[in-house]
C-alpha cells in the first residue's frame, strides 16, 4: 500500500485571463468554420473536468495523507503476459526539462487522478529523473507554516502536468478531436456485473470468439469503472483476451486495431505490456492503408500509453514525405506535437513542414505558435530566422493573452534558433516581471536561460527572478540552479538582493548534493556561474575537483566536461590564492589547455580582422619575435596578443618561437656590439662602474630600435604590402641586451566582438569580464581593440591602421 501526500496549489492556468478571454484570443475561425463550431469548442472548454479544474481556483488545504490500494496494484504484473516486464505507466514516464515544472514530483501510478490535484508520493519516483520540483524526501518534510510552503510558494505556484499541459492546444479546435484521444470518449459505461460476464464469456467461449467480439470485449472492459482496472488488468481472463487477440489479429481491420489500442489506454495498461509488441508490429504494417487522421490517432494513443515507437514513426514519416501537402492546419500542430514528444524525425520532413508553417501562418492562434516552437525544439530542429520572425510577430500581436507555456516555449525556440527578436523581446521584458511570481520555478529558469544565450540583460526580470526565487529555492532542480546561476553569471550582471539570492542558491546546492552526483555537469555549471559573479565556494570546488567527483563526471554524464573542470581549475588557481584543496592532474590540465588552444586558434585564425591586426603590429613592432599570438589564461577559452615593452617602453623580442634558428645562435654568440679598446679597458681596470657601460649600450639599442620602428612604419605604408613586412623582418635583427631584460609592461592585446557583449551594449559578459580581471591580477595590462573602432578601420589606409595601433599600444602602456 503506497502512502501518498496530497496538496493542492492555487494559481490561474498559465497566468492567463479566466475562460471566457481564453476562448476568445485562442479559438479563430478557420474558412468554412461556423459560429456554432466556435461556440461548440467554447463550451467544450468551459464543460471539460480537466480544463474546467484548472482554470479554476484554488485554496489552499495544507496536506492531506491517504492510502490508495490502486496505487500498488496499478503497477503490479499482470499475468501471462507480463512477466518479468516492469510496470511503468504513462505518467511515470521521465519528460524533458521544458515547459514550467510543479512544485513537487506527481504520483504517476495512480489512476484517472484529476488535473486540479498532484499526487506527491514518496515511492513512485524515478531514479534519476530530472523532471521533479523537489524530491520527495525533502517535499515530505516540508510544513505548513515553514519556509518552503509560505509566501509566493503557497499562494501563487503554478501547478504543471508534464503530459496534459502540453496537450492544452488540442482544446482550442474542434477538428482535433478528429486524430486525437480524449480520455472522455468511452464506450457505454459497464457495470462491474456485466465486466464479471464477459468475463465468464471468455473462459467458455474462448474457441469460438470472433474478431469483431473480442475487439468488442476489450472496449466494454475498459469502460469499467476506473478502480476496477488493475483488477481487470491483474486477471487471468484479461490475459486470454490479449492472447486471443494476438492470436486473431490479423482478423482485424484498422478502425478495430485502433478500437484495442484505445481500451488499453483507458485500462492504463503498462507501457511494457508483452501485447504491445505485437500490436506496434501489426501497426508497422497497416501505417500505408491508414489516412492521416488514423495514422496521428494511433501515434497519440501510443504517447498515452508512454511507450516509444520508433518504428512506427519511421514509417510514418515516410508516409508524410510523400503526403505532407495534405496536412491541414490541426494534423499539422498535431504532427509537430507527437514529433517534439518522441524526438526524432528526418529534418528532410522538417523542412517541409516549415513550408506549411508559412501557409497557415494566419490561421495560427497564440497557443499553437507554443506548439510549434516546443516540438521544433525537442526534436532539435531549427526553424528558420525568417519564420521565427513571423511566430514572434504573431505573439507581438497579443502578448498579454499568451499562456506563460507558451511563452516559455517560445522563448526556447528563440535561445536554440539565435534569432533576436527585438520587438518581441522588448515587450516580453514588460510583461514578464508581473508574471514571475506565478511561474513555477523550472518556467523562470527557461526565461532567465533564454535571456543569457540572447545576451539580452533586462534589469527589470533578472531582479523579479532575484526576488522570488529565495522564497522557494526548495523547489528548484540541480539544473534549475545550475542554469540559474550560470544566467546572471553569463550577463554579469548582480541584483539588488546579491547576498540574499546567492546565499540560498548555494546552500541549496550543499542540500542538493546527492543530485548533484547523479548529474556532476550541474554542479560544474553552478561553480563556473558563481566564479563569473567573484563568488567561490571554495567546499564545493574541493568536492568538483577531487579525483572521485572527476571520475563521476566521466563516467556519468553524456557531457565532455574537460574544458569545464579545466576553466574552473585555472581560475581557481589565480583569484583563490589561499585555497589548498583539490586541483586538476597534470595531465588533465595539458589535455584541456590543448584542446582550448585548438579550438581558439581556429577561431582566431579564420577572422580576417584578426589576422589583419596581427600583421600590422608585426610590421609595426618589428617582426614577428616582438608580438605573440597564445592563450595568456588558456582556462579562458580565448586567445590574446601579448606584447612586452622595456623600461623605455621600447618592444622587447621575447617570442621565441618566432625567431629563427640562425638567429638564435647569434643571440647566444655575437658580441654586444661595443669595442674593446685601450680606453674601455682603463676605465674597467681603474674599477669604474658598470651603469656608465650599461647605459652606453642601451642608449645604443635604443638609438636602433628606433631606426627600425621607423623604418617598418615607412615600410608598412608603402604600396608594397608584403615586400614591407619581409623588409621590416630583415631589418629586425637580434638585440641581445633586450632579451635579457624582464618587461617592465606586460600587454594582453584583445580583439573583440559582439558576442562578447549584452545584446545593444557595451557591457561584457561574465567570461570575458572574468578573463580581464584575472589578467589584471597577474600584472597584465589588457588593451581593447574593441570590434566597433577596428572593424571601420578594415575599410581605411594601412597608415590609419598603423596609427591606430601604435597609439593603441603605446598610451595604454603609459
Amino acid at each position: 500500500m503506497a502512502l501518498a501526500i496530497c496538496r493542492r496549489f492555487p494559481g490561474s492556468f498559465c497566468g492567463t485571463p479566466p475562460c471566457p478571454a481564453l476562448i476568445q484570443h485562442h479559438v479563430k475561425k478557420l474558412p468554412g468554420q461556423t459560429c456554432e463550431d466556435c461556440v461548440l469548442t467554447a463550451r467544450t472548454i468551459c464543460t471539460d473536468p480537466r480544463t474546467a479544474a484548472t482554470l479554476k481556483l484554488l485554496k489552499p488545504l495544507g496536506y492531506r495523507a491517504f492510502c490508495s490500494p490502486f496505487a500498488c496494484s496499478a503497477t503490479q504484473s499482470v499475468t501471462y503476459w507480463n512477466v518479468g516486464s516492469s510496470a511503468r505507466q504513462r505518467g511515470q514516464e521521465a519528460p524533458e526539462h521544458s515547459g514550467l515544472c510543479e512544485p513537487a514530483k506527481k504520483a504517476g501510478n495512480i489512476p484517472s487522478a484529476s488535473s486540479s490535484r498532484r499526487l506527491l508520493t514518496t515511492s513512485s519516483a524515478l531514479p534519476g529523473s530530472e523532471s521533479s520540483g523537489v524530491s520527495a524526501s525533502q517535499a515530505s518534510t516540508l510544513k505548513p507554516g515553514s519556509p518552503g510552503s509560505t509566501g509566493i510558494v503557497e499562494d501563487n505556484v503554478e501547478v504543471f502536468d508534464s503530459f496534459e499541459d502540453p496537450r492544452g492546444f488540442l482544446q482550442l479546435r474542434p477538428e482535433y478531436q478528429l486524430h486525437s484521444y480524449n480520455r472522455s470518449e468511452t464506450c457505454q459505461p459497464l457495470s462491474v456485473s456485466e465486466g464479471e460476464l464477459i468475463f465468464h464469456k471468455i473462459t467458455v467461449y474462448q474457441d469460438n470468439l470472433q474478431p469483431q467480439v473480442i475487439a468488442d470485449y476489450l472496449c466494454k472492459l475498459s469502460s469499467l469503472p476506473a478502480e476496477r482496472h488493475p483488477a481487470v488488468l491483474s486477471s487471468p481472463s484479461f490475459a486470454l483476451l490479449c492472447q486471443l487477440s494476438v492470436k486473431n489479429i490479423q482478423l482485424f481491420d484498422v478502425p478495430d486495431l485502433i478500437k484495442i489500442l484505445k481500451a488499453f489506454v483507458s485500462l492504463g495498461i503498462p507501457c511494457s505490456h508483452s501485447v504491445l509488441d505485437v500490436y506496434e508490429i501489426r501497426f508497422c504494417r497497416k501505417v500505408w492503408e491508414m489516412s492521416l487522421d488514423q495514422l496521428l490517432l494511433v501515434a497519440d494513443l501510443w504517447r498515452h500509453l508512454g511507450r516509444k515507437v520508433p518504428r512506427f514513426l519511421k514509417i510514418f514519416f515516410s508516409y508524410l514525405n510523400l503526403h505532407w501537402k495534405d496536412l491541414s492546419l490541426s494534423q499539422l500542430i498535431h504532427l509537430i506535437y507527437i514529433i517534439g514528444e518522441s524526438r526524432q524525425v528526418p529534418q528532410d520532413l522538417m523542412q517541409k513542414l516549415e513550408s506549411l508553417i508559412l501557409k497557415y501562418i494566419d490561421s495560427i492562434n497564440l497557443e499553437e505558435i507554443g506548439t510549434i516552437c516546443l516540438g521544433f525544439f525537442k526534436s532539435s530542429s531549427g526553424l528558420s530566422e525568417y519564420v521565427m520572425r513571423k511566430l514572434g510577430d504573431l505573439a507581438c500581436a497579443d502578448m498579454q493573452h499568451l499562456s506563460n507555456y507558451a511563452l516559455v516555449n517560445i522563448l526556447k525556440m528563440f535561445r536554440f534558433t539565435h534569432v533576436d527578436h527585438v520587438n518581441f523581446m522588448k515587450q516580453f521584458g514588460q510583461i514578464a516581471p508581473q508574471r514571475i511570481p506565478f511561474l513555477g520555478v523550472q518556467g523562470v529558469m527557461h526565461l532567465t536561460l533564454a535571456c543569457s544565450a540572447l545576451r539580452i540583460l533586462d534589469e527589470g526580470l533578472m531582479n523579479a527572478v532575484a526576488a522570488s526565487l529565495p522564497p522557494r529555492v526548495a523547489f528548484c532542480r540541480s539544473k534549475d540552479i545550475a542554469k540559474i546561476l550560470w544566467s546572471f553569471g553569463t550577463l554579469n550582471y548582480k541584483p539588488p538582493n546579491t547576498e540574499e539570492f546567492y546565499s540560498s542558491l548555494i546552500s541549496e546546492i550543499h542540500r542538493k548534493m546527492p543530485e548533484f552526483s547523479r548529474y556532476p555537469e550541474h554542479l560544474l555549471t553552478c561553480l563556473l556561474g558563481l566564479a563569473f559573479s567573484e563568488y567561490f565556494p571554495l567546499e564545493l570546488i574541493n568536492v568538483a575537483l577531487s579525483p572521485e567527483f572527476i571520475r563521476l563526471a566521466q563516467e556519468r554524464t553524456k557531457f565532455e566536461l574537460t574544458k569545464e573542470l579545466y576553466t574552473l581549475d585555472g581560475t581557481v588557481g589565480v583569484e583563490c590564492l589561499d585555497y589548498r584543496g583539490n586541483r586538476l592532474t597534470a595531465h588533465l590540465q595539458q589535455e584541456g589547455s590543448e584542446m582550448l588552444w585548438n579550438l581558439a586558434r581556429r577561431d582566431m585564425c579564420s577572422k580576417p580582422e584578426f589576422q589583419e591586426a596581427l600583421f600590422l603590429l608585426e610590421n609595426l613592432l618589428g617582426g614577428p619575435q616582438y608580438v605573440k599570438h597564445h592563450m595568456i589564461l588558456p582556462h579562458t577559452r580565448s586567445s590574446d596578443l601579448e606584447v612586452q615593452l622595456d623600461v623605455n617602453m621600447k618592444p622587447l623580442p621575447f617570442n621565441e618561437e618566432a625567431i629563427p634558428l640562425e638567429d638564435k645562435a647569434k643571440l647566444r654568440l655575437k658580441h654586444v656590439g661595443v669595442s674593446l679598446t685601450d680606453d674601455l679597458m682603463t676605465q674597467l681596470l681603474k674599477g669604474k662602474s658598470r651603469v656608465h657601460f650599461q647605459r652606453e649600450t642601451e642608449s645604443k639599442t635604443e638609438q636602433q630600435a628606433g631606426i627600425l620602428a621607423k623604418a617598418a612604419i615607412h615600410l608598412g605604408s608603402s604600396p608594397g604590402g608584403v615586400a614591407g613586412r619581409l623588409g621590416a623582418r630583415g631589418m629586425a635583427g637580434p638585440h641581445p641586451p633586450a632579451c635579457l631584460q624582464a618587461p617592465q609592461v606586460k600587454l594582453a592585446i584583445q580583439l573583440t566582438n559582439k558576442n562578447q557583449y549584452c545584446y545593444g551594449s557595451r557591457d561584457l559578459l561574465g567570461l570575458h569580464n572574468m578573463k580581464r580581471r584575472q589578467l589584471k591580477r597577474l600584472g597584465y595590462r589588457v588593451v581593447e581593440l574593441f570590434h566597433w573602432e577596428w572593424l571601420p578601420l578594415l575599410k581605411r589606409t594601412r597608415l590609419e591602421k598603423l596609427m591606430f595601433l601604435h597609439e593603441k599600444v603605446f598610451s595604454s602602456a603609459l
